[in-house]
């Protein structure tokens, strides 16, 4: 019986030739990654357990990146970042990228692909249930607690159970109102938020790889929001390509093989699927654009690692182009390289920083902005009982602020489109 993509990355990891769902190896780890908000904790628990003059097993496979509560004038959010500079430098560890310096990157999940750190075949470990995202690589990437992690730190090595893989394949051409938000979005409202509870979800077909690197992010992102243990695409010429240029380490490509054995696997006609939203409180709770059209807003929201990538705003600025939005807009971008490229990138010869705010938006530093809460004066954060449409990737009460408030999550088109009208608005309407 043949492997999939997930347990051969495993087997590799392993040291062994095969494994199969349900067996369970200590697994070599080839980067873990963490930031301003579980980092001090894994710390602490690395000096505790390891000592407190103990070295992490590989500084170079150590990636920090600040990004959560970063622009907030909370003093306990300022005492994360100085724990974590401290061990950085205790530690002689080159790959932080620290606020308030030209190396400040922003989200952590774009910021790993962005500088090189996700590589086909490997094993990503992450303080952050989306590390999920950079499966979108070929690799085996999963969010993991504290103190896995700080076990991590002192060995390099973790116990991992292998999980089955369900697969999802898209079948035929992706329409061009649709983005991989609809696709996860349509697969988490059929499977529920606890359909793939430790397991693997691997996506295929040619609405999969007609999508670009950042769309597949997406599609890997949002696996968490099923139960998924970690999401995974086959690596092609767009994926290794995309690494190459960010990356001269070597990598190996992993694919599933053909009489792999997969748990389910489950179609769509690509040609059949209508922009998507999911309705409050939660993921799965999913309407199509137009069982909701009309629904009455507060307020839009446009970024974070699902949501703010240059991918999404081009989709959102191309609706939003010569109008005026009707609800207060914000516009956050996951990086500081796609803040920067907002301000090159153009449609119709106009520049999407010049787009977004001619339309009325706000445009905030790079940053997790209003996706997980935060402080008070987080930039975006829902402060009262808003209806917010939001290009994030969870809706659950108080996520973006207030518990009052009511979010539906949507692709950045739909975002655009509605926050244009003041009202849940298909796409389409603005889509010659």
């Amino acid at each position: 019986m043949g492997m999939t993509i997930t347990e051969k990355i495993l087997a590799r990891a392993s040291g062994k030739t095969s494994v199969k769902s349900g067996d369970t190896v200590w697994v070599n780890v080839d980067v873990l990654m963490t930031h301003d908000v579980c980092g001090p904790g894994t710390i602490g628990i690395f000096h505790e357990q390891f000592g407190r003059q103990a070295k992490v097993w590989n500084a170079d496979g150590v990636v920090i990146i600040p990004d959560h509560y970063i622009f907030t004038a909370d003093e306990k959010a300022h005492r994360n970042v100085d724990i974590l500079r401290q061990f950085v430098a205790e530690q002689k560890i080159p790959h932080y990228y620290d606020v308030g310096t030209d190396r400040y990157k922003g989200v952590c999940h774009i910021a790993l692909p962005e500088e090189g750190h996700t590589r086909p075949g490997e094993v990503l470990f992450g303080t952050d249930s989306h590390t999920c995202t950079a499966g979108a690589f070929g690799e085996f990437a999963t969010g993991i607690g504290n103190t896995d992690a700080a076990f991590v730190l002192g060995t390099g090595k973790l116990w991992v159970k292998v999980p089955p893989t369900m697969r999802f394949v898209f079948e035929g051409k992706l329409p061009s109102h649709l983005m991989a938000k609809d696709l996860i979005l349509q697969i988490i409202g059929d499977i529920g938020v606890e359909g793939a509870t430790y397991r693997a979800m691997e996506f295929a077909g040619e609405g999969v790889y007609s999508l670009n690197m950042e769309e597949r992010m997406t599609l890997c992102n949002m696996v968490i929001e099923a139960g998924g243990k970690n999401g995974v695409i086959a690596p092609d010429t767009v994926t290794t390509d995309y690494v190459r240029q960010r990356t001269k380490k070597p990598f190996t490509v992993v694919t599933s093989d053909a009489d792999a054995s997969f748990l389910v696997e489950k179609r769509y006609r690509c040609d059949r699927l209508e922009p998507t939203v999911a309705k409050p409180h939660s993921p799965d709770n999913r309407a199509t654009v137009r069982e909701v059209a009309g629904t009455r807003l507060d307020r839009a929201y446009l970024g974070s690692c699902t949501g703010g990538k240059i991918t999404d705003f081009l989709a959102a600025a191309k609706i939003l182009k010569g109008h005026s939005v009707k609800v207060n807009t914000f516009v956050v971008p996951a990086t500081t390289e796609i803040a920067r490229q907002m301000k090159t990138l153009t449609v119709d010869g106009q520049t999407l920083e010049a787009i977004f705010a001619a339309s009325g938006a706000v445009i905030g530093p790079a940053s997790c902005g209003a996706c997980l809460g935060g402080p008070l004066d987080t930039l975006g954060r829902l402060n009262g009982s808003e209806v917010c449409i939001s290009s994030t990737n969870r809706n659950f009460p108080g996520r973006m602020g207030s518990k009052q408030a009511q979010v539906f999550l949507a692709s950045p088109m739909t975002v655009a489109a509605s926050a244009i009208r003041g009202t849940i608005t298909d796409p389409r309407e603005f889509l010659s």
